[in-house]
């Protein structure tokens, strides 16, 4: 083998089968008491995902993640009182939002500005429940710094928060200055719901990793932005909207998915790891958009979407993931598709945070071993052989 070579892929696929890994998914790396998810569908700490997307609203769920239990009526109260308290971003951390040039994308900002927003932590101590405090202030936090991000890049001002207003109704009017009508703050609040939370992701295990180091939140919470960022896990809303943008009739859209199909092309939004029979969320959120579809006049989109999703479907068995309604129901409420992915942490800094608290209090160090797949052993040449 010449010098810097690797080994032969297959080889290093037996050696990783001989040694029982997978390629990079599939492994259980942990237990988890914050959610379970399989062919028969996915549970928060037990409750069905249609159950709780039909009866609660996102701030319930994040009770349920952070705290492990549904609110009472006074704890859900409270709950949304501390979140209004910690919406107000700090000034320095609303001047480096401003500063920062206008074509950077939002995910970096979303990274830089977390991290920064760290030194104007207004909770205290680490102890379980310090945690919890935390993570409703970066939950609150984050939704504030996407909608200011948001503004500045359109030239406006960011906007106080509004007292009275739910979380998704203060994400909207934060974003577009107008209270959000009923449905649209439900939908949104939906979408929250469903991206909440989903067992050892990509980027929920690198919170855990960076938490098992006894690292802070804040920290942790950066590093699932960055890992989120990579196109491999996270993005596939905005990818799957661009898509969709690209047909003007159904019959473009057959057109292409014909193609595609033929090419064996990669479709996005649709296929997952886990999911063989389909994503239950997908369905839930698919549901929602349908009516919404039908109130807001926009056949055209369905029509377009059932082009696409039929043939996958019928005809090579692949089911639609939640990002693929989630794209259609984002355009539907005019939401620009830059904001796709940062409504995704926006959503998902809940479960982080859940996953965080728990590994904290683990305590214990993740540390995995790796299957060497190189050189076997040899000798050090002198230099006059090299």
């Amino acid at each position: 083998m010449t010098r810097g070579a690797r080994a032969p892929a297959n080889n290093r696929q037996k050696v990783m089968a001989e040694l029982g890994y997978s390629q990079g998914w599939g492994v259980v790396a942990g237990a988890t008491r914050i959610s379970s998810v399989g062919q028969a569908g996915l549970r928060y700490r037990g409750y069905d995902i249609a159950k709780l997307a039909e009866t609660v609203c996102f701030e319930e769920v994040l009770h349920l993640l952070v705290y492990g239990e549904l609110p009472t009526r006074r704890q859900l109260a409270f709950l949304r009182d501390t979140l209004m308290e910690f919406r107000r971003l700090p000034r320095p951390v609303v001047d480096v939002l401003r500063s920062i040039p206008t074509d950077t994308d939002l995910m970096d900002v979303l990274r830089t500005t977390v991290s920064l927003l760290g030194h104007y932590d207004p909770t205290h101590g680490d102890t379980p429940d310090d945690l919890r405090r935390r993570s409703i202030w970066l939950t609150a936090s984050i939704a504030s710094l996407i909608a200011a991000r948001h503004r500045f890049v359109n030239r406006l001002e960011p906007l106080d928060p509004q007292p009275g207003l739910a979380h998704a109704e203060e994400l909207l009017f934060q974003l577009h200055g107008e209270t959000p009508d009923e449905e649209a703050a439900r939908l949104i609040d939906l979408t929250l719901i469903l991206y909440a939370e989903h067992d050892f992701n990509a980027s929920t295990f690198t919170a855990r990793v960076i938490a098992s180091t006894r690292s802070d939140l804040v920290s942790a919470i950066v590093g699932a932005i960055g890992a989120l960022k990579g196109p491999l896990h996270g993005g596939a809303n905005e990818r799957a909207m661009e898509m969709l943008a690209q047909f003007h009739t159904p019959d473009d859209a057959a057109a292409f998915i014909t193609r595609a199909l033929e090419r064996k092309d990669k479709v996005m939004g649709f296929g997952h790891r886990v999911y063989r029979n389909g994503d239950h969320r997908a369905e839930i959120l698919e549901a929602a958009l349908r009516r919404h579809a039908e109130t807001a006049g926009a056949a055209k989109w369905m029509a377009i979407y059932d082009a696409i999703k039929t043939p996958m479907v019928t005809e090579k068995g692949i089911h639609p993931n939640l990002d693929f309604p989630c794209a259609l129901t984002y355009h539907l409420l005019n939401l620009p598709v830059d904001l796709y992915t940062p409504l995704f942490v926006a959503s998902r800094v809940a479960g982080w945070c859940a996953h965080v608290i728990e590994q904290v209090e683990e305590d214990k160090l993740y540390r995995p071993l790796s299957a060497y797949v190189g050189e076997p052993p040899r000798p050090v040449p002198p230099m006059s052989a090299r």
